[in-house]
């Protein structure tokens, strides 16, 4: 159930707009017509698609993906206009000690002044079960305005393109024009989806 202050939001934008394919993009947190499984099924398929992307874009995240704990994949769309923007998204979170995937979302709230509509995806890397656990069960929020430099290095092996999202947690941030030398977390809260799991 949406609230009344996303539906506020997603009507203005919805108006500003119109038949867009960015707004056909956006409308689809009105409700999906698409059934939970396949709800699931292109959240995967987006999922592999992200995968293969950043392993195309920076070959060694390969490496810290499969010697990870779990790994999550987002896909997110926002858009700003004038003072107020925002933005949401979905994923999923594979672990790989084979339990089934979680499906979470995440929503983001922007400030200060600005116009655009952007899109782009979230590679997290779990590198601790606690990390994980954390993520899944409390949610997780990156900060608010926070800028980091991607660089990771551990152990003498380096991850270009990763940041240090919090203890045990790399993240990956890609964009229309390839891998984010910086990441910045703009108020962004990941959540567990209440329909699809």
């Amino acid at each position: 159930m949406l609230s009344l202050r996303k539906l506020v939001f997603l009507g203005i934008f919805g108006l500003l707009l119109g038949n867009s394919p960015a707004f056909a993009q956006f409308s689809s947190i009105f409700g999906s017509d698409k059934t939970v499984a396949q709800q699931r099924e292109e959240i995967l398929k987006k999922n592999r698609e992200i995968l293969q992307r950043l392993y195309k874009t920076e070959p060694s995240s390969k490496a810290a993906v499969e010697n990870a704990v779990a790994y999550a994949t987002f896909s997110n769309f926002g858009m700003k206009i004038l003072i107020a923007g925002g933005g949401s998204g979905s994923g999923v979170v594979i672990s790989k000690n084979g339990a089934k995937p979680i499906y979470m979302d995440m929503a983001e709230v922007q400030a200060g002044v600005g116009l655009g509509v952007k899109s782009f995806q979230n590679i997290f890397v779990f590198q601790t079960q606690t990390a994980l656990n954390d993520f899944i069960n409390s949610g997780w929020t990156f900060g608010g305005q926070t800028t980091v430099a991607a660089k990771y290095e551990k152990d003498g092996a380096a991850y270009a393109g990763a940041v240090v999202a919090a203890p045990g947690l790399l993240m990956y941030q890609l964009t229309d024009s390839g891998l984010a030398a910086e990441i910045t977390g703009k108020g962004t809260k990941y959540y567990k989806d209440s329909d699809l799991n």
